[in-house]
């Protein structure tokens, strides 16, 4: 009778918890443009895009940020480990195709230190011309007024502290921003409404009231796997462009957000110089994280754009997405324990079917078929709002690789897939177990053991 009542309050929790998530994700105002600094204001950028090695999607994602629709300044620095790597073929190619844009290739020895894409970030940050800076994944790819969006709340954060933006006054978003960037066919993107324009009055860049006047010291966005071409990378495509995004606001719905999603940041070196620099960040497996947390501990906040950028991935089998979210698991418990440790009471599929097996009867059966509903209808619909596509038009599309291939936009195969959704949960539930019982992950080819306060040490492969 305890059992029955314990495990009957863990399957309603958990139904609670995911319509929960349901209602804070669906008020967040996804793929929304904000009107971008006019030509005179938007800042000089400075692109950080450490790589190595590439795959049929590089030349597409790098390529996108060359054609950002951008008036201001931009300074874009590749770091490369070695001269020998095939991805430095790819940006030169790049470099001879847009000889216009202020960019660099960087290759040589990095600094010492476990995680390797930090240390070149940590490189490429003594190079860096201009304030703000843009730290990039290099399998991102990104709309054409990517840059406008995601530095607009630092803008804004600059004028209204009489820094860098030639405004001396403090004024709010709307009148900080100016008027939306003009593109040779019109506007790039769609103006805000005149009532979204007077909320933006009272709002933040990402909807929600300023936390306690705190200036903007870093903004990051979230991300859709945009190409899952295998079983196991559907799997992980509902992890992420399903349960990932909406679970992070969920988190902010508590609290203010203190750690920063690391496909895209955006920075400027005063925040950066403050936390010591990417060297301090050398050996830590989450630099995403970190670099989020120790910023938001030194007073800042930190913002959400609404922009969603792209990861494309080379196919991946079940072995390594397993890997993949053992790893992510892993770092997130060591990132946030407590928290992650209670994560376990949002799985809408485990507790009511151990609540079905523990009392096999038809009111229990009804409860637990209304959980797994919610539990399917809730991710297909935060998968049909994080893919969809940003054309006007709002459909779908499919895109085509360098190498010819078309691959269908996610979008379009989620239903499908619908089945995957209770097996996913069940896998995610072994994973959270095993993140408790080891601190070994494996990234890039590496062996490493996380340490309690999150950094990493080599170990050698048995």
């Amino acid at each position: 009778m305890i059992l029955n009542l314990i495990f009957g309050f863990l399957a309603l929790l958990s139904l609670a918890l995911t319509l929960w998530q349901w209602l804070v994700a669906r008020r967040f105002p996804l793929h929304q443009r904000v009107p971008g600094p006019s030509s005179a204001h938007e800042p000089p950028v400075t692109l950080l895009k450490p790589l190595k090695g590439c795959d049929g999607a590089t030349v597409g994602c790098l390529r996108s940020w060359f054609a950002q629709q951008y008036s201001g300044p931009v300074q874009v620095l590749f770091g490369v480990a070695a001269a020998d790597d095939p991805v430095c073929g790819v940006v030169r190619k790049l470099l001879a195709e847009f000889p216009a844009v202020d960019a660099q290739l960087v290759t040589g020895t990095p600094l010492p230190g476990t995680n390797a894409k930090v240390a070149k970030l940590a490189e490429l940050e003594s190079l860096a011309k201009h304030d703000v800076l843009v730290i990039s994944d290099a399998d991102v790819r990104v709309p054409p007024d990517f840059l406008a969006n995601i530095v607009a709340p630092l803008c804004s954060v600059s004028r209204s502290l009489g820094e860098g933006c030639g405004e001396r006054t403090p004024r709010t978003i709307d009148t900080l921003c100016g008027p939306e960037p003009k593109g040779q066919n019109g506007p790039l993107t769609p103006a805000l409404s005149p009532s979204e324009g007077e909320r933006g009055n009272r709002r933040q860049f990402s909807g929600e009231p300023r936390f306690m006047g705190r200036a903007y010291g870093l903004v990051c966005c979230f991300y859709r796997l945009a190409n899952p071409a295998t079983l196991a990378m559907q799997w992980e495509a509902i992890a992420v462009n399903a349960d990932f995004w909406s679970q992070v606001l969920q988190a902010r719905s508590l609290k203010p957000l203190d750690f920063a999603l690391g496909a895209v940041m955006a920075t400027r070196r005063q925040q950066l110089r403050e936390i010591g620099g990417f060297a301090g960040l050398v050996d830590c497996l989450a630099d995403d994280y970190q670099l989020g947390n120790r910023i938001a501990r030194r007073g800042y906040a930190i913002a959400l754009s609404p922009v969603v950028v792209e990861c494309w991935s080379a196919a991946m089998g079940w072995a390594e997405v397993w890997k993949h979210q053992l790893r992510w698991a892993r770092t997130i418990r060591v990132c946030q324990p407590v928290p992650y440790f209670f994560s376990i009471l949002s799985n809408a599929t485990l507790w009511p079917i151990l609540w079905l097996i523990l009392r096999p009867a038809a009111p229990v059966a009804a409860c637990a078929f209304l959980c797994l509903l919610a539990r399917v209808l809730t991710a297909l619909h935060f998968q049909k709002r994080l893919n969809k596509a940003p054309s006007p038009a709002g459909r779908a599309v499919d895109w085509t690789l360098t190498d010819g291939a078309t691959v269908q936009s996610p979008s379009s195969g989620a239903a499908r897939y619908a089945w995957l959704i209770p097996l996913k949960d069940l896998l995610q539930a072994a994973i959270w177990l095993l993140a408790f019982l080891g601190n070994r992950v494996e990234w890039r080819g590496q062996r490493l053991r996380l340490r309690p306060d999150g950094t990493l040490e080599r170990t050698p492969y048995s």
